[in-house]
């Protein structure tokens, strides 16, 4: 049930009626409230390290059960906090007319006008750290993106798989990586051009992320090389996604400058074990994508591992 739907920026609406942001309610401790919580958010720049402290403070003043966070143009990831209940308000949050995303908060009963105003107050402490946390993740992705597909590049790679790797660890967790190779691909560059050939690249990385779930991680580490990092897959469910993957790309076709392309991959897979880092399961991985390619290609075949 959705209690009140406001959209905050500058200037919060509710229904048809403008309100302008103002400190919570409690005019004794606002003043104190709002600057202990400006100072706390503006100690990082961690989306999600931001979103905790706000809802710490938010429910310290507030009984709100849970928060969500989404953003569809900066993040394809939704952050969530506590426990969704029946009742909720949303605010869509922009500032100078960028648009910062959406908030909701959600508990078991109503909220009344008072505690919306509260809210209200707060979120406006949020606006600037929230803005400057989004912009920095943003440069980072950035410097961690291929420009020309859109996937993570090479150093985007190594910092995820370690960092997956530890996870996957700690959590005892299963891991598992695809090394992906576009088949022939010097073979598309000769014979269309290399603009046809960059425009398979992007239509193969597009369809890799298609194909994979949310949570899965696409990365283009070499020229027509691709990888993709999945979380809490087994070597059995690895291989089905890689024969998707597979099948997805075999059916395409690529149209780029007046030419229709078709192109096939042949894929490796590998899955973490015990004292695996990124080096050894990568590894795994590529003598796989050798293996698929000496045999053929446009195929799937699974790591090997060395005799004890």
């Amino acid at each position: 049930m959705v209690t009140s739907v406001r959209t905050l920026g500058s200037v919060a609406s509710a229904k048809d009626n403008a309100v302008r942001l103002r400190p919570p309610v409690r005019q004794n401790d606002s003043t104190e409230t709002l600057f202990h919580l400006t100072q706390s958010l503006q100690t990082s720049l961690d989306i999600s390290r931001i979103l905790e402290m706000f809802f710490e403070q938010l429910q310290s003043i507030v009984p709100v059960r849970g928060m969500v966070y989404k953003n569809p143009i900066a993040f394809t990831q939704t952050f969530s906090l506590g426990k969704e209940s029946a009742h909720h308000v949303d605010y869509r949050l922009n500032l100078q007319q960028e648009s910062l995303g959406e908030l909701t908060f959600s508990r078991s009963r109503r909220f009344a006008e008072p505690e919306l105003e509260t809210i209200e107050g707060l979120i406006s402490a949020l606006i600037f750290p929230l803005r400057n946390a989004v912009h920095y993740r943003q440069a980072l992705l950035s410097a961690l993106r291929d420009p020309l597909t859109g996937a993570g590049n090479r150093a985007g790679m190594d910092q995820s798989l370690e960092r997956e790797i530890l996870l996957a660890q700690r959590y005892e967790q299963p891991l598992s990586i695809l090394a992906i190779d576009i088949d022939f691909f010097k073979n598309i560059n000769d014979k269309f051009g290399h603009v046809c050939g960059d425009d398979v690249l992007k239509e193969v990385a597009q369809s890799i992320a298609e194909v994979t779930r949310q949570t899965d991680m696409t990365f283009r580490f070499g020229g027509e090389e691709f990888m993709v990092i999945l979380s809490k897959t087994d070597l059995q469910g690895a291989s089905l996604i890689a024969e998707r993957v597979r099948k997805f790309i075999e059916s395409l076709q690529v149209e780029s400058h007046k030419e229709l392309i078709k192109t096939t991959v042949s894929i490796g897979v590998s899955t973490l074990h015990q004292g695996d880092d990124n080096t050894s399961l990568f590894d795994r991985a590529d003598k796989a994508l050798y293996r698929a390619k000496r045999s053929g290609r446009n195929r799937v075949v699974t790591e090997t591992l060395p005799k004890a």
